[in-house]
Parts: structure tokens; sequence; C-alpha cells
């Protein structure tokens, strides 16, 4: 791929609205850097198109890594997981935050150092590979205690953990997220059990998962990406995660975010690009240019009306309409300040 066509589409018109491109994403970017659940995925089921979208981009040239703060399993794991759902992949296209967290601690520990790992198989063997030492006991005076989410996680493990955070260990979590999802809703996920030890301890860990730098940085040492495209489902992980170290995003609407929080994003968590599906990484995108009428996209124009209501008016794809819609709420200086959920639920109502 060429350095001019790495380059996408400056926006037009609009300053603040989900940008434009002539060329396909997966011409435009060197390396997709895809969550899974949510984006791949949901659950044990592959989302509807998600492997025939994954291929046309790869088969276009785009080489895809999948990014996951799920720290648990293995790379080979998650690879033997996204093979079954007839997605080409090899162990060393997964990057978790068990490796992000791992290198972390390289980076701040000599090597043979002990640590502590409260986690699952996946953070034991990141943590090896990584020329340091896991250990299960404070009794080893660990230099450091790395935490991640693992369904076995026990109250001694914890315990451990927090005898050697009050000893003066390194705390690291792979992950902050608050919750996961389970068969029967959400559950806590490992930034709530990291506060077990936190709170006994006074001590915050340092994180290493979405959507804080480390796992970004070990996606792009791993695949060598000069332009990469980060793809998500969660504004809160995954769009923020790429804000935070300048990268452009996609969101696609097959997981946690719907039109609704699209619109309704805070500036630090706004995508570059919104595409229904995986599907958008083998299109151009629309650009959205503003002008008098208010901001239009294909043939929908959205406007601030009455002030504090916006207003959507023309027909074409949902897509283009809400594209329209989140660059006329992003464009104002104080947001969607006075925005109500009746008015926004009426809004939407037009792209139905």
């Amino acid at each position: 791929m060429s350095e001019q066509a790495a380059q996408p589409d400056a926006a037009r018109g609009a300053a603040d609205a989900p940008r434009g491109s002539t060329q396909p994403l997966c011409h435009a970017y060197d390396v997709a850097l895809l969550d899974l659940d949510g984006v791949v995925y949901i659950g044990g089921n592959a989302i509807p198109g998600a492997s025939q979208a994954l291929r046309k981009a790869s088969e276009e040239g785009m080489r895809l890594a999948y990014v996951t703060n799920n720290a648990f399993r293995t790379p080979a794991a998650v690879a033997q997981i996204l093979t079954g759902f007839g997605i080409v992949v090899a162990p060393e296209d997964v990057v978790t935050s068990a490796q992000a967290a791992a290198r972390l601690l390289a980076q701040k520990l000599p090597a043979g150092s002990a640590v502590l790992v409260v986690g699952g198989m996946g953070l034991r063997l990141a943590v090896r590979e990584r020329g340091l030492r896991p250990v299960s006991t404070s009794l080893d005076k660990p230099a450091a205690v790395v935490q991640g989410y693992a369904p076995g996680i026990s109250y001694p493990g914890l315990a451990e953990g927090g005898l050697a955070v009050a000893a003066g260990a390194l705390f690291v979590g792979t992950n902050g997220d608050k919750t996961l999802p389970g068969p029967h809703g959400r559950q806590p996920g490992n930034g709530s059990l990291l506060q077990v030890i936190a709170f006994a301890t006074g001590q915050q860990p340092l994180i290493a998962g979405k959507p804080e730098p480390p796992l970004h940085e070990e996606s792009v040492a791993r695949t060598g990406a000069r332009h990469p495209l980060v793809v998500g489902d969660r504004l809160d992980t995954d769009i923020e995660a790429a804000q935070r170290v300048n990268a452009d995003s996609l969101l696609v609407l097959t997981g946690v975010t719907g039109p609704a929080e699209a619109i309704l994003a805070p500036p630090g968590q706004r995508p570059t690009y919104i595409a229904e599906d995986l599907s958008g990484l083998a299109e151009p995108q629309p650009a959205v240019t503003s002008g008098g009428d208010g901001f239009s996209c294909g043939g929908w124009t959205a406007r601030w009306a009455d002030g504090n209501q916006l207003e959507l008016s023309g027909h074409g794809t949902k897509i283009d309409g809400l594209r329209a819609l989140c660059a006329a709420a992003w464009s104002r200086d104080r947001g969607t300040e006075g925005l109500t959920a009746d008015g926004l639920r009426q809004v939407l109502q037009t792209l139905c």
C-alpha cells in the first residue's frame, strides 16, 4: 500500500463530524485492530456477515489483528474460537490485555523478577513469555502483582495479592472493565474485582487494557502497523482508546453502542467513522457536509430546531441519517445539553 493510499480524506464541511473516505477503509489503513465481543461475535455466536466482511478486507490487503481486554484466554484459545467461526486467524494475530500487562511489567522490572499472578493461564503465560517469573504467594516476595479476570479467582488469591501490594509490590491490572456480559446479564468484571485489593491497600493499579494506551502500543508493536484503524462497538473502551493515542476509529453498531449513544457521544469518545457492521471495512465512507440548512449525508439533513431539538429530514440509508445526526449533535460547543430522551427517540423514529 502506498503512503498516498494510506491517508484518508480530510473531513469536509463539518469540523467535528464522522469523516468521509473516497477509498474503502481497507485501502486507507494498513491494519485493522478489531475488538471481538460485539464486533466479531456476541457470546458464543458469530455476528452475521462478520467472517465474510473480514475475509474481503483481508483479500483487499488489510492486515487483521484481534485486540481484546479478555486476559483469561490465551491467544491460541482465542484463535481457535475465531477459526470455528470460519475466520482465518493465527495466534500471533491475537493481542490480549494480558500481553499488554506483561509488557508493562517487563518495562518496569528486571528480567526474572517474581510476579504474583491473580488470574488465569492466559495471564501466567503472558508473564512468563516476557521473561518474568509467575508466582502465587506473597511469601515469594514478588516485585509486582498483576490481576486479570478469570472465572476461578478466589479469596485466597486476592488475599495473597493484597499482602504483596501492602508490602510494596507494584500493582497492575490487565483491564478496568467494571462489568462483563453473562448469560443472565451484566456481571462484575476485572475492574470491579481490582477494587478488592485497591480498597484493602489504598493502592490503585496501573491499567494495561483499553481505554489505556498500553494495549494499543502492544498491538502496534506486534503488527508493525503504520496507520492502524481501531474497530469497536464500545465508546468507553474501543473508541476512547483510539482517541487517547490519536488513532482513527470505526464504530460498528452490532454490540453495545446504539444510535442514541453514538449521537450523545462526548468529545473524547467520538469515532472517526460509523458503520452498521464490519462490512464498512471494505466500503468508502460518505462525507458529511455542512451548510445553512444543517449537516447532510446521503439524502439526509440534520439540524437543530427550537434551540435544543434535533430534526432530521430526507431519505436514504439509516446509517447516512445517523451520520448526519451525529454531525449536528457534535457541532455545538455545549454538545447535546438540553436534548431530551423523548426528543432523541422522536428524531430516531425518522430513520425507522
